[in-house]
């Protein structure tokens, strides 16, 4: 249901303040204004909580907020009346289905007064690559950022992707995430800047060059041009210059030469950046994911007696001034991506989770919208299908996750689960081979893994613990403690003393492995190497 938000008394002069019963919304006073005078809106992404955000505004100074749901929602662009969107698996085009000076209001739920009305109208099923930014070319191609494979790909009739380029240090086009390769910034209709946290060619390598390995390639020579960024984001080319979000400093800014010109600190995790006029639009993130910990944005903030927020900011290209902004408080702690839509004032979109997608259709010679009956309930077979589109809305509860030992593994049949390993195995084993039985114990929700747990017979009562993945939207449930704990169990069972595991000292292992490792009593020794070893005795 579309949310439209008034303003309310507030004892702040500049401050504007809006209440939903899961968010809250703070705003800069005049920010409605701007946008109506402006005669333009804004689009957000959230993918944390599976959200498509509008912000528009009406004559008498309100804003007015519209959301949708969709399954992952990321990279946004706006081109002309139509709306593209990244979602988990798939690339969504939306059309604008109300014709200049055409107002919807017949149906119920939608705002009377909305001046376009976004329809999602084709969709390419990419599979989960994890896309980050999209855009059109100026041959109207989508080309978009596949952050799993680290390279910029195109749609195909025929593949989930084409690839079109890749940073000349990546070996191979393999879905790990080496680089965090996730902006990507056009100069005339053409892709010629990518941002990506590091340079570097290994699983998900980029995690431990988060402070200063950020980089900007320039496409056409494949060459780094600028080093020494904080996790890069959102690369925009405008007005002759290069602007990026040094997301890990919070800071805007543009590039001058091979050096970041730092124009304005914002008070969170910079992602998300658009122009209008002399104003830039910057979407800011709070600091929850353990991926963010440790930067220099978190020490900035503690050192001001700060928090990171989460919101837009619209700033001032010459002063570096923020103008207006919007503070976000409750459900929605993270922003992606953020478009402005010209010539438009309230925005509306259609989803999935009510009847509007089936009963609003339009044809040549319809002269608009026209409106069908509602549909009537049809007797089937089975359960109902699942709405395409939507994400899996469950609330993962202790008592909902399954824990079970998996029989019978080997380096053959863990293959359709490396994506479930870490480190990944398949790796482990071109170098290592397989020197003892496989216990594994898995976690389950609704019938789906989420969590995986191996260890290795050694022979003398000791066992390796040898991979350990949760999913990243169950993680922080205690899912991961658990399963060591039944593991641990089940190696008691086949005759083992003692656990041990070896990884790489980085910043994964001392924020993730290292405290859950110390809770069920593991000593871990050395910590001043480079690799670190766990040791449990369990008999």
């Amino acid at each position: 249901m579309p949310v439209c938000l008034a303003p309310s008394v507030c004892p702040y002069p500049n401050l504007m303040t809006i209440n939903s019963p899961t968010l809250n919304i703070n705003t800069s006073l005049e920010l409605a204004h701007w946008l109506h005078q402006q005669n333009i809106s804004l689009a957000f992404s959230t993918y944390q909580t599976n959200r498509l955000f509008f912000v528009g505004s009406s004559p008498e100074g309100r804003l007015k907020l519209h959301e949708r749901l969709f399954d992952k929602p990321m990279g946004l662009y706006a081109a002309g009346e139509q709306l593209y969107l990244s979602t988990r698996y798939q690339i969504w085009r939306f059309d604008n289905h109300l014709s200049p000076g055409e107002i919807q209001g017949a149906i119920a739920s939608q705002d009377p007064q909305a001046d376009r009305l976004y329809v999602p109208r084709v969709a390419h099923t990419t599979g989960d690559l994890n896309v980050h930014d999209v855009v059109l070319d100026d041959s109207r191609k989508v080309i978009f950022v596949n952050t799993d494979f680290s390279c910029l790909a195109t749609l195909s009739d025929d593949y989930s992707f084409v690839p079109i380029w890749q940073p000349s240090f990546i070996s191979k086009l393999v879905p790990e995430d080496r680089c965090h390769l996730n902006g990507l910034a056009l100069v005339e209709g053409k892709p010629a800047y990518v941002t990506a946290c590091s340079s570097t060619d290994t699983a998900a390598g980029w995690r431990n060059c988060r402070i200063d390995g950020g980089v900007v390639i320039e496409v056409s020579s494949n060459e780094i041009v600028v080093r020494g960024l904080s996790m890069p984001h959102s690369p925009r080319f405008y007005q002759g210059k290069l602007w990026l979000l040094n997301s890990g400093t919070g800071e805007l800014g543009f590039i001058e030469g091979e050096k970041f010109v730092p124009i304005a600190f914002c008070p969170g995790f910079v992602r998300g950046l658009a122009f209008w006029g002399d104003v830039a639009l910057v979407g800011l993130s709070k600091l929850r994911a353990r991926t963010f910990t440790g930067l220099v944005l978190e020490e900035r903030l503690a050192k001001q007696g700060n928090v990171p927020q989460c919101g837009l900011m619209a700033i001032s290209l010459t002063t570096g001034e923020v103008l207006h902004w919007l503070q976000l408080e409750g459900a929605v702690e993270e922003l992606f991506d953020v478009v402005v839509l010209p010539g438009v004032r309230r925005p509306q979109a259609l989803g999935f989770q009510s009847d509007e997608i089936e009963r609003l259709v339009t044809f040549p010679g319809s002269e608009g919208i026209v409106i069908t009956k509602p549909t009537a309930e049809r007797p089937s077979k089975g359960a109902k299908a699942p709405v395409a589109g939507l994400p899996k809305l469950r609330e993962i509860t202790p008592s909902a996750i399954k824990y079970q030992r998996v029989y019978h593994l080997n380096p053959n049949n863990l293959l359709p689960y490396d994506a479930l390993t870490f480190p990944r195995l398949s790796q482990r084993w071109q170098t290592q081979p397989q020197r003892g039985e496989l216990i594994g114990l898995s976690a389950s929700l609704d019938g789906e893994i989420v969590g995986f747990a191996i260890a290795e017979l050694l022979g003398d009562g000791v066992a390796e613990l040898i991979s350990l993945l949760v999913l990243p939207e169950c993680r922080n449930r205690g899912i991961g403690t658990r399963l060591i704990q039944a593991l641990e169990v089940e190696l008691v069972k086949n005759g083992c003393r003692q656990i041990q595991v070896s990884y790489p000292k980085d910043d994964f292992t001392d924020l993730a492995l290292l405290p859950l490792l110390r809770k069920l009593n593991w000593q871990w020794e050395p910590l001043n190497q480079a690799v670190a070893t766990a040791v449990k005795h369990i008999s």
